[in-house]
């Protein structure tokens, strides 16, 4: 049993779904699919706005529901090219044009003969196979590179925890109680609204981009931190709730257990920031060396203390007395500082593989768009 996904192409369903949803007894009318062939899920998403048209890329024979339309080439045609074709959006304003009127929000309803209907401009059989061989290779570049940004960050979890391990770097580790190594600061409750990505009169740390956006460390002199809006009031924060350089702050809410994810403030300067909603700030009593923090507390030694603490069944939180409840072990300022350089190191040199990812990405997008009109 085959299904067509938007993201994933023609799958086998177990795969998909990690289970079999069809078998022998309900598979009564479903379609057999060969090599090569084509498939139409007129099943709308974000990712396929008129369903994805897929193609069949395995060897052996399979079976798709019949609620996908099926195809097949004739004639001189290179099915490779056909595929990019399909992915690229050059036949979907004439789905838009002649799908029927008063269809289900999430499904494109497009009868078979106006289907099949659809003109198709393309290019000799040659031209077809360089096209389809330049965008394949494109793709590979892309996977390949996705894979050096994967094992990159499988890399930096490894050296994390031996770097955080109980037998860490460096003779002597101390460790002292949360709320020895921190005072607590005071966060806003401003939702997105009250907020810019433009301007305004201070930078908010949202818990959003905390858990999403931010790694370990946020630099608020390079990073696009969102600004307060300018009409709101902020007469009731005292001086001190404002984020300082080496500061953390903390997500004290998430839907999953991510909750507890933190990021280090840098690059402060003259700037203002403070600390938004279901966060939690907090500012060193000890001096640590710049951007340990940051990594510490986003370590595996760090959250197995925070898992046990976090609250919640639908959505996860720890608050601000239980996460006391827990411990910061560091070793001497030389090593914390030869720590943060090593793993801030690593975290630039996924940013600039993650960076070529997007820009292949962008650069295949474009191609779609130029190459299929």
């Amino acid at each position: 049993m085959i299904c067509n996904s938007a993201k994933m192409g023609l799958i086998p369903q177990r795969d998909y779904f990690d289970k079999d949803i069809a078998n022998s007894d309900n598979t009564s009318g479903y379609y057999i699919i060969e090599h090569n062939d084509f498939v139409y899920n007129p099943r709308k998403s974000s990712d396929a706005p008129y369903g994805p048209i897929s193609r069949y890329a395995y060897p052996d024979a399979g079976i798709v529901s019949p609620l996908y339309l099926c195809f097949r080439a004739k004639g001189d045609v290179d099915t490779n090219f056909f595929e990019w074709y399909f992915r690229s959006s050059a036949w979907h304003r004439y789905i838009y044009m002649t799908g029927d009127s008063g269809a289900r929000h999430d499904r494109v309803s497009i009868k078979d003969d106006d289907f099949f209907s659809m003109p198709i401009r393309f290019p000799s059989s040659i031209e077809q196979k360089k096209i389809a061989s330049f965008l394949n290779a494109i793709e590979r570049r892309i996977s390949s590179q996705q894979l050096l940004v994967d094992n990159l960050k499988k890399y930096k979890r490894g050296l994390s925890d031996e770097l955080f391990g109980e037998k860490g770097p460096g003779e002597r580790w101390m460790t002292v109680p949360f709320s020895e190594a921190f005072d607590l600061l005071q966060n806003n409750t401003f939702s997105r609204d009250e907020m810019s990505t433009e301007n305004g009169i201070a930078y908010n740390i949202h818990y959003g981009d905390v858990l999403i956006k931010y790694g370990a460390v946020v630099d608020l002199s390079k990073s696009k931190v969102p600004y307060i809006r300018s009409d709101v009031s902020l007469s009731k924060f005292a001086r001190s709730s404002y984020l300082r350089n080496g500061d953390i702050v903390i997500a004290d809410t998430a839907e999953d257990y991510t909750v507890g994810k933190a990021v280090e403030i840098v690059g402060v300067a003259d700037t203002k920031a403070l600390s938004g909603l279901h966060t939690i700030p907090c500012r060193p009593k000890i001096s640590f060396a710049s951007m340990y923090l940051g990594y510490f507390i986003n370590s595996k030694r760090f959250r197995t203390q925070i898992l046990p603490l976090v609250q919640g069944t639908k959505v996860s939180s720890i608050s601000k007395s239980e996460i006391q409840k827990t411990s910061i072990a560091f070793p001497s300022f030389e090593v914390q500082s030869q720590i943060a350089s090593v793993l801030y190191a690593l975290d630039h040199r996924i940013d600039i593989c993650q960076a070529c990812v997007h820009g292949l990405v962008r650069t295949k997008e474009a191609l779609l768009q130029q190459l299929f009109i």
